[in-house]
């Protein structure tokens, strides 16, 4: 029998907003807006977006057990497409449809339907939509025992997912904190489960862009993926146990100190991003005078890995000139050259090791 999943507003969400809950979110929008500062610290937007995306985009696909490593993902953004493992190819599609959705809902200050269909559909290749077939029940792993089974009627799914959006986007339907929001929205979304394929990774987009919605930060920075693999079992088991007791306050607990935790380390991992930015600036101005550039700068650390033709396209220079850059780079230990195949690519390995480590 499929659950009855209740459309939104909560009955009552002074009940939930408990003094603890109130106090956590207190705690979680204090780190919240310090994060949105010092991300504005960093000159270049693209070398948080293109760094930390690619990180959250590991992470949210590894809840769903599709694991890769960092080395290979990073590889795979200066590989051709058919060199690229499923895996890897896999987390690109994530990453490519959160940064669709964060461009849609930066300008527009509003998570609309079609922008969660169109991730759904950058994630999963394909435009099946709302689920419209019975048949669909979300399994234990070990046991392949069905512990829920989500509305099936393809009707309920329209309606609950128009109330979801409406519910996203009207703050006076509801006005409880929106990191409070934040964790119903959540919930809301895993327990409709509107999709054949791909509702956990989707749902963990929505919360980034609901935090962009809301301005609470402007750039999407803020991953919830790494905290949930930590804490794998109990995710799964907080979802579960608000459906069977309705016990709201353990997981809007369990979501804000996702938010806590979460923001301090990524504070911490942007400020050592910029300091490792101001050392390679005055180090490179001092030691190679003749090609500095901060377009150079932004090229080392908008990723990782880069390569002649992105040195080429960034700086608005010639293959041999360009060339001449790295190679002077490499000489004085700023990037690591590899060859894979007949590429030759160079690594910025402070950057990578930072990435590696810093999370």
């Amino acid at each position: 029998m499929s659950a009855v999943v209740p459309p939104l507003p909560l009955a009552k969400i002074e009940e939930y907003e408990t003094r603890k809950v109130l106090k956590k979110a207190g705690e979680a929008h204090r780190f919240l807006a310090e994060l949105k500062g010092v991300s504005a610290t960093i000159p270049n937007e693209a070398t948080l977006i293109n760094t930390l995306t690619l990180q959250e985009a590991k992470d949210s696909s590894e809840v769903e057990n599709i694991i890769t490593t960092h080395d290979e993902l990073y590889k795979a953004s200066v590989l051709a497409e058919s060199s690229i493992s499923p895996a890897a190819k896999e987390v690109q599609d994530y990453l490519i449809a959160l940064k669709h959705g964060f461009e849609q809902v930066r300008k527009a200050k509003l998570i609309r339907l079609a922008d969660i269909l169109a991730v759904q559909e950058k994630l999963e290749k394909n435009k099946a939509g709302l689920r419209r077939l019975p048949g669909t029940g979300l399994k234990n792993m070990q046991t392949t025992e069905v512990v829920y089974t989500p509305p099936q009627n393809a009707k309920d799914i329209e309606h609950l997912m128009a109330n979801l959006v409406e519910y996203i986007n009207n703050d006076e339907l509801c006005d409880a904190d929106p990191l409070v929001k934040m964790a119903i929205i959540h919930h809301q979304f895993e327990s409709i489960h509107p999709f054949y394929d791909g509702n956990g990774r989707t749902g963990r987009i929505i919360n980034i862009l609901y935090l962009v919605a809301q301005e609470l930060l402007d750039l999407p920075v803020l991953y919830l993926s790494r905290y949930i693999i930590q804490n794998k079992a109990e995710y799964y088991q907080q979802l579960q146990q608000v459906r069977e007791t309705n016990d709201w306050e353990s997981w809007l607990l369990y979501i804000l100190d996702g938010v806590i935790q979460t923001a301090k380390k990524t504070i911490e991992l942007i400020k050592q991003v910029k300091v490792m930015m101001q050392d390679y600036k005055h180090r490179i101005r001092k030691e190679l005078p003749k090609i500095y550039r901060q377009e150079l700068i932004n090229n080392m650390f908008n990723h990782p890995y880069t390569k002649i033709e992105f040195v080429m396209e960034d700086l608005d220079i010639s293959r041999i000139t360009a060339t001449k850059y790295l190679e002077l780079l490499v000489e004085h230990g700023f990037l690591h050259k590899a060859k894979v195949g007949r590429n030759n690519f160079y690594i910025n390995q402070h950057l990578f090791e930072l990435f590696m480590h810093g999370r």
